[in-house]
């Protein structure tokens, strides 16, 4: 496909008033202004008649597929509430494609989400990042795992002590995630030592810390849920113990240590935004989150945490930011190219750069406007 008259925001480069995107196959061929637009092309041919042309939408913090849109219980699977420390989880196994918020998100532009487990367990498990199209999860991944979720703070707190059982406090919280990190250092160590002398038995298998053992090797990230400064101030502790390659997700006040995460290199997820303050760790949310964090110099994504809020109003999450100071075009890079560099997927998605997959959403008007609609959506260069 030919895109051609439309303002591209390439996300790696200045806005291209009037331009051009070409797609050959699954991959972004050339991307320039309409001077140099091949003059030739044995393909469709889109015309943008001026609209906006981006790439596709990344959700970098959510919950798709786990649990059911409508279907009460049966579907609810993304909480597995019967041990505090889960890592062995995959959400590829409770993810259901056929999910119609599957279906609502392609039509708002989203086409990548990192979804998994919620926050029930202080260790929940393994998200995954999926295209958003697709009836069969297998061929929707773009990397799985993508990250091992941690949750601090209330969530799993009110779980377990609603349970009578342990954590019922942060101090607990915070001990199990050390305790089973511990556990995964000790249990990479007797494999490691049991591959190199034939003497030595390897330990019996564990599941579990077969699971972190990416995580305490550096090669697996953790996606930290914390929305108080000191649970945010407790899980970049925790990282710095074991060396762990750490994203804060929410980060509801980080604002009110930016530089503190900026000190740290910490990146944050951010949001949502759009909802009441529905229990005490929200008391401090405001829009100007991602602003005063991008200030300082932390690296800011945008989540709808869906279905906290519905996963199509992406866009408008980001446009919330704006309300709250941010500028257009980085409020947009918090849902595409911010979005894939925290994900650790910016090589191959996040801009319209040649050599990406053709992941393209083409709006009639700026692509955070909520009068606006949205034209098209490519993904890897189908449309859909």
């Amino acid at each position: 496909m030919l895109i051609i008259n439309g303002i591209i925001h390439t996300m790696d480069g200045p806005v291209i008033e009037n331009g051009y995107v070409a797609v050959e196959g699954s991959k972004i061929a050339q991307v320039g202004p309409m001077s140099d637009c091949p003059a030739k092309w044995r393909g469709e041919t889109f015309d943008a008649q001026g609209g906006h042309v981006c790439p596709g939408f990344i959700d970098a913090h959510c919950h798709l597929g786990m649990f059911g849109d409508s279907l009460g219980f049966e579907s609810e699977d993304g909480n597995e509430e019967t041990d505090p420390c889960t890592p062995q989880l995959r959400a590829i196994d409770a993810v259901n494609p056929l999910d119609r918020c599957f279906s609502e998100a392609r039509a708002a532009g989203v086409t990548t989400v990192l979804t998994g487990p919620g926050s029930a367990n202080p260790v929940s498990g393994q998200f995954a990042a999926l295209k958003t199209s697709g009836r069969w999860v297998d061929a929707m991944i773009v990397r799985a795992p993508a990250s091992m979720k941690l949750a601090l703070g209330e969530n799993p707190k009110q779980v377990y002590h609603d349970r009578d059982e342990t954590p019922a406090t942060r101090m607990a919280t915070a001990a199990i995630i050390r305790e089973n990190l511990r556990k995964a250092v000790e249990y990479g160590e007797k494999l490691d030592k049991a591959a190199q002398d034939e003497d030595t038995d390897p330990p019996d298998y564990d599941a579990k810390l077969e699971a972190l053992l990416p995580v305490v090797r550096g090669e697996l990230p953790v996606h930290i849920h914390a929305h108080r400064a000191d649970d945010i101030a407790t899980g970049i502790r925790i990282a710095k113990e074991f060396k762990l390659n750490c994203v804060i997700v929410h980060g509801t006040e980080g604002h009110l240590i930016p530089e503190l995460l900026a000190g740290e290199k910490i990146p944050v997820i951010t949001g949502p935004a759009l909802g009441d303050r529905s229990k005490p760790e929200l008391a401090n949310m405001t829009l100007e989150n991602p602003l005063v964090l991008s200030r300082a110099g932390v690296d800011v994504a945008i989540c709808t945490d869906h279905p906290e809020v519905p996963i199509q109003y992406l866009p408008l999450c980001a446009a919330l930011a704006v309300k709250g100071g941010m500028d257009e075009e980085s409020a947009l890079a918090a849902i595409t190219i911010s979005a894939a560099r925290i994900a650790g997927l910016d090589g191959l998605l996040g801009s319209l750069t040649p050599g990406k997959e053709a992941d393209i959403v083409v709006t009639g008007r700026h692509p955070l406007e909520l009068l606006g609609s949205v034209r098209a959506v490519l993904i890897g260069g189908q449309r859909i």
